[in-house]
């Protein structure tokens, strides 16, 4: 990973067009191409970025990150670069899950019909470039569907879940592949972008996946 801490201004060339004026940045290039431009607020999104594939062209006071598929660019014009340094992450392992997702996991997979009536189980932690997908199974079609689990899920679970796709739909022995995310508890704002990225949402009952009848009747 290199990490660029620059005064530039940022143009976005695309389907629209975007402007973020002259400022003191971070820059972050990943080993997957990449790039992303930060402000020190705003927690983890970044004010613009790039997906890859892109490719990034460096000369003097510009660089221009251009994307593979879709010609997209983004134009950063430096006026200064204060740190630049690059570091070796190496492979990530990935999110260690807690016990009950784990167990989430492991219920869903045995259980994998609860997603729909002839659905069948690919595999638990298909591994990917980027990380694990929690389950891949087919659906009664045969379409290939990646399912991430989460014992709450945020919008974070949903831009993971994005990410996935967006890589394993480039792979054509896969797509096409389909979402879905599942999870106890879904916060409203993760459903409302989740199902406007396509991805379908369900609620897990934790209890009858484990075979459990609950009597919520007092008498």
């Amino acid at each position: 990973m290199r990490l660029v801490i620059a005064r530039c201004s940022v143009d976005y060339e695309g389907k629209l067009t975007a402007h973020l004026p002259m400022a003191p940045r971070l820059i972050l290039i990943k080993a997957d191409s990449s790039v992303s431009i930060h402000a020190d607020d705003r927690a983890f999104k970044p004010l613009n970025w790039m997906n890859p594939p892109c490719k990034l062209r460096e000369e003097e006071g510009t660089w221009t990150v251009t994307h593979g598929k879709t010609g997209e660019k983004l134009v950063l014009t430096m006026e200064e670069i204060i740190h630049d340094s690059s570091h070796e992450l190496g492979v990530d392992p990935g999110l260690i899950k807690d016990g009950v997702e784990a167990h989430l996991q492991e219920l869903l997979a045995e259980h994998i019909t609860t997603l729909g009536a002839g659905w069948t189980l690919v595999r638990r932690e298909y591994m990917t470039a980027i990380g694990p997908v929690d389950i891949l199974c087919r659906d009664h079609t045969g379409a290939n569907v990646a399912v991430e689990l989460k014992r709450r899920a945020n919008i974070d679970a949903v831009e993971q879940l994005t990410r996935y796709l967006e890589l394993m739909n480039r792979d054509p022995l896969l797509a096409p592949v389909s979402g879905i995310l599942a999870a106890q508890a879904i916060v409203p704002q993760a459903r409302t972008l989740a199902e406007d990225r396509g991805i379908r949402c369900v609620t897990l009952d934790y209890d009858a996946l484990r075979g459990i009848e609950r009597n919520d009747t007092l008498f």
